[in-house]
């Protein structure tokens, strides 16, 4: 039905035999899944596809349990959202790579929101509510192609905003980790209020040993998958391996009983039935989700554009826009909550050799089969080891601390964007933390064109070459002539500025300066009249041309009379004069303007009243 309404929309009829041949591009790039599954070599891509499939399905099953937790819900939802996204991204996504499905940073997002707006017996209609509102604002954008708005999280910022968001889900995970019971916070300064301290005494100390052991022993799996990466054939599943063996000894002594260790409990057997979200909460909940729908993306993205660059294949942003957003609102109506891409994951589908979206689908019939069949194995499954899963797979973001030495050699300005931006998600929380960083990082943006880099040109001999004369030694500048560089376009915020940095940067002695109306290709023409026979007129030019006049100085101009310029031209001149000394060593004054991509009104009467 819906792509029989998109076919309607785009003025194809049933009935119409040659309705592809009009619309096929259309169609081709709303379900991606027909420009490949047609060609789809199964000899060589298949057993490949199998192999990662399965691969990133052992992994995507402990994350989603453990993801749950994050997000305020019980951990069969995290199943669930394991499932259904990933098979709907399966069809409508143009990443032949990226995992989809749960993801610390978002599923601690959502988790919020759902601490902040119910009790805990009505989180899963909130979660749900919440990522309706986020797939509606994904397809929004992605049908009106507001694919570019990820620009505007640069690598500095989603950096720091995902380090801060690291540091807010261990700290959320730490009452799992110690087995004692605190209650969550929310919004600003939340990562304050970290009352697990205060309940330390009543740490639970089998549930600390066993988190203490899984922890290392993921760590050294993970380092070995590291290390070892080119010689495997696939990574060992450790995070898989942790599940079974916790649940195994939980189940064997019994610690649920007799050491009260929290474990996952119940996990009903078989796939929920849709049901609609309670929609009159969607008010409150607005702001939340554009946070949500941004990063989401914006994670999404920018992991598809690094796979389809090493590979050597294109992906579609604002279809990856609808692709999200069709999963997280079909989904919502299966009690899942918003999803992303996963970098570990996605890594290990890519590593394993995954080529299509295939292996994609077979991961999320692995977790398919837990749902309806197995999913009663894991019930004693300790808390603590899905925690220490957890913060294992955080130590990729941590590690985004080495960020800050290489920004400081090379960016200050990024490097404030990375510190603003994790300083802010620290204390304001995720939300306003996220919003703080986009307006500082449009704040820095005005600031380097208000504030642009000028210099004074040379040329470099025997080249086409023109340098800053103070940064190159081989750059020299031409007798009479002042090449001026200004790296920013023109407007009302810099141009007083521009002005000034040019009467600097040239150093003018005052001279004889006059206007006069010419009709010629370049903006204006100035003409500069000194104590010289003649006079050269010289004029600013947008392109690489200059235009250069040289013509005979007018008698007027040659009398002078006790330091003064006696101007007798006659009535028809329409020039305007006045003498100043004493004379100037510059003859011309080019501006370089191939670097503005526009001058404003503002801008262009400063240049006017030079």
């Amino acid at each position: 039905d819906l792509l029989y309404n998109q076919l309607i929309m785009m003025g194809c009829w049933k009935t119409n035999t040659s309705c592809f041949t009009h619309c096929g591009v259309e169609v081709l790039s709303f379900l991606p899944i027909l420009s490949w599954l047609p060609s789809y070599p199964v000899k060589q891509f298949l057993f490949s596809d199998v192999i990662s499939g399965l691969s990133t399905g052992v992994v995507q099953l402990p994350q989603g349990l453990a993801y749950a937790l994050l997000a305020a819900v019980p951990p069969v939802y995290g199943l669930y959202s394991s499932f259904y996204p990933v098979l709907l991204y399966t069809f409508f996504g143009t990443s032949r790579h990226v995992s989809i499905g749960t993801f610390a940073v978002i599923s601690l997002m959502i988790g919020g929101v759902a601490v902040r707006e119910a009790p805990e017996s009505q989180r899963v209609q909130v979660v749900a509510v919440l990522t309706t509102l986020v797939g509606i604002i994904q397809m929004i954008f992605g049908l009106l192609r507001f694919g570019f708005v990820s620009v505007y999280l640069t690598e500095p910022l989603v950096r720091g905003f995902t380090t801060a968001a690291a540091m807010h889900v261990v700290i959320s995970q730490l009452k799992y980790f110690l087995g004692v019971k605190t209650k969550r916070f929310s919004g600003p300064l939340s990562a304050i209020y970290v009352t697990v301290f205060s309940q330390i005494t009543k740490t639970n100390i089998p549930s600390l040993l066993l988190g203490l052991v899984c922890l290392v022993f993921l760590y050294g799996i993970k380092v070995l998958n590291e290390r070892f990466k080119k010689r495997l054939l696939v990574p060992i599943p450790g995070e898989i391996i942790v599940v079974i063996v916790s649940t195994g000894v939980s189940f064997g002594l019994s610690l649920a009983e007799t050491h009260e260790v929290d474990v996952v409990g119940k996990i009903p057997t078989g796939l929920r039935p849709p049901t609609v979200p309670e929609f009159s909460l969607i008010p409150k909940l607005i702001p939340d989700a554009f946070a949500v729908a941004i990063v989401g993306f914006s994670m999404t993205i920018s992991l598809a554009k690094i796979f389809a660059l090493k590979h050597g294949y294109s992906v579609d942003g604002n279809q990856e826009l609808i692709a999200l957003g069709l999963c997280n609102f079909i989904g919502s109506f299966f009690q899942t909550f918003a999803v992303t891409s996963s970098m570990s994951r996605s890594l290990v589908q890519e590593s394993t050799g995954g080529k299509t979206q295939i292996a994609g689908l077979l991961s999320s019939l692995v977790v398919l089969l837990v749902v309806v069949a197995i999913g009663f194995v894991f019930q004693p499954l300790p808390q603590t080891a899905l925690a220490a899963i957890i913060m294992v797979n955080l130590i990729g973001m941590f590690k985004q601390f080495r960020d800050i030495p290489n920004l400081w050699r090379t960016s200050k300005i990024e490097l404030a964007i990375w510190l603003v931006s994790f300083t802010a998600s620290v204390l304001l929380g995720l939300d306003y933390g996220l919003l703080a960083a986009i307006a500082f990082a449009i704040i820095t943006v005005i600031y380097r064109t208000q504030s642009p880099r000028s210099s004074i040109l040379g040329h470099v001999s025997n080249t086409g070459l023109y340098y800053d004369v103070n940064e190159y030694e081989e750059a020299s500048e031409y007798e009479g002539i002042k090449i001026f560089h200004s790296n920013s376009s023109i407007y009302f915020a810099n141009s007083d500025l521009y002005v000034s940095k040019l009467k600097e940067k040239v150093t003018l002695t005052p001279c004889l300066w006059m206007w006069e109306k010419e009709t010629l290709a370049a903006p204006f023409v100035l003409r500069a009249a000194v104590k010289t026979p003649q006079k050269l007129v010289f004029s600013a030019a947008v392109d690489k041309t200059v235009t250069h006049e040289v013509v005979p100085q007018t008698e007027e101009a040659r009398e002078q009379r006790n330091g003064e310029l006696e101007d007798k031209r006659s009535e028809s001149t329409s020039e305007e004069a006045v003498f100043l000394e004493p004379l100037s060593p510059v003859r011309s004054i080019i501006l370089d303007w191939t670097t503005a991509s526009f001058i404003d009104s503002v801008g262009a009467k400063a240049i006017k009243q030079v």
